[in-house]
């Protein structure tokens, strides 16, 4: 069993910053890719970033610039620094961690932390 704890998450104010953590425990085998996605009521789930085992990254369009990722291998951990925060970035926020158990790819999600942005 894998679990994906998620913390960070809050209100803030437009233009404030936050930093959501994920920490992965339990039965972990080779951890690869690692991403945070969001999603709002009526809305499917979107990418917001992910990072690759060797680091690469990949961002949405509307973040780039305001919000990076990053992980800690030693740790199991990715994170993502959110700042310049919009309004329309409100969203519940998921991690995401692929692994590969046993040969074969498998996808874990977090239960979600509320981001909400006020104006």
């Amino acid at each position: 069993q894998v679990q994906l704890v998620e913390s960070g998450g809050g209100l803030v104010q437009a233009g404030g910053s936050l930093k959501l953590s994920c920490a992965a425990s339990g039965s972990i085998f080779s951890i690869n890719t690692m991403g945070w996605y969001r999603q709002v009521p009526g809305k499917q789930r979107e990418l917001v970033a992910s990072i690759s085992s060797g680091g690469s990254t990949n961002y949405a369009d509307s973040v780039k610039g305001r919000f990076t990722i990053s992980r800690d291998n030693s740790k199991d951990t990715v994170y993502l620094q959110m700042d310049s925060l919009k309004p329309e970035d409100t969203a519940l926020y998921y991690c995401r961690v692929d692994m590969t158990v046993y040969g074969a790819p498998r996808e874990y999600w977090g239960q979600g932390t509320q981001v909400t942005v006020s104006s």
